[in-house]
C-alpha cells in the first residue's frame, strides 16, 4: 500500500480575542490506500477540525497536507473546490441532503457539478441505491426518509464521483444501533473494495471496525 492522505507537523490555532485556542499540535499522519482510519475523541476534541483539514475546508495554521502526492496548500481556492468534489467524499452527521431534490436527485447533483452526462450519472445514482438496499426510495424526498436511510444517501452522494477518499465526521451520531451497524458494514465494505475512510467518532465500539485507529487528546494523534 502506499499513502494516500498525509499530515506532517499539523497545527490549528484560534485567536479568540485575548484568547488563543490550541486544538491540534503537531498532528503527524499517514492514510495508506485501502485502510479504514478511526480517530477517536470526545467532543470539543478536535476531530471535526483535524477532519476538514483533511478535506481541505479548512487550512493549518502551519504543517502541510498532501492528498495523492500533492500538497494542498499550493492550489487556489477554486481548484481545492474541484478537488474536493473529484477526489473526496464527506459524509456528516447531519446529512445535508437538499430538502427540495429527491435521492435520486440528491446523489446526483455532485456527479452533475463534475461534469458528467446527466444520463450517465443518473444511471450511477440509482446504482447506488439498488447498492446500499434503496432501490425503492430514489424518487422520494429526505423528509421521507428515515434517519438511517438519509444517511445512506449521503453515503451514496459521496461515491457518485468515485473518490480517493471518504472522510466521515462523526456519521452515526443520530442513528440507533441498528443502523449505525448497517452503515459501519457499509464503510467496511467499501474498504474490502479497495476504498479508503477516515472516520471520526466519540463512540469506543466503532474503533473495533478499523484497520488503523488513533486516539485525539490535547491536541496530538496517539495510536492505539
Amino acid at each position: 500500500m502506499s499513502s494516500l492522505l498525509e499530515l506532517k507537523n499539523v497545527t490549528k490555532t484560534y485567536y479568540l480575542r485575548s484568547e488563543t485556542i490550541h486544538v491540534l499540535n503537531g498532528i503527524d499522519l499517514q492514510v495508506e490506500r485501502g485502510s479504514f482510519v478511526v480517530v477517536l475523541g470526545p467532543s470539543g476534541s478536535g476531530k471535526s477540525t483535524l477532519l476538514n483539514i483533511m478535506g481541505s475546508l479548512d487550512g493549518p495554521t502551519s504543517g502541510e497536507v498532501f492528498l495523492d502526492s500533492s500538497e494542498l496548500s499550493s492550489y487556489s481556492d477554486r481548484a481545492l473546490s474541484e478537488i474536493r468534489n473529484r477526489k473526496i467524499g464527506f459524509v456528516f452527521q447531519f446529512h445535508h441532503l437538499l430538502s427540495e431534490f429527491t435521492c435520486i436527485e440528491n446523489i446526483a447533483l455532485p456527479g452533475l457539478v463534475n461534469g458528467g452526462s446527466p444520463r450517465v450519472v443518473y444511471e450511477k445514482a440509482a446504482s447506488l441505491l439498488e447498492r446500499l438496499g434503496m432501490a425503492d426510495k430514489q424518487h422520494r424526498l429526505p423528509e421521507q426518509l428515515s434517519g438511517g436511510e438519509k444517511q445512506r444517501v449521503a453515503i451514496a452522494r459521496s461515491l457518485i464521483n468515485d473518490p480517493l477518499i471518504i472522510l466521515a465526521d462523526e456519521p452515526t451520531g443520530n442513528l440507533d444501533e441498528e443502523n449505525t451497524n448497517k452503515l459501519l458494514d457499509i464503510f467496511v465494505n467499501l474498504k474490502a473494495e479497495g476504498g479508503t475512510v477516515v472516520l471520526v467518532t466519540h463512540a469506543v465500539d466503532i474503533a473495533k471496525k478499523g484497520t488503523d485507529v488513533y486516539n485525539l487528546k490535547e491536541g496530538r494523534l496517539y495510536a492505539m
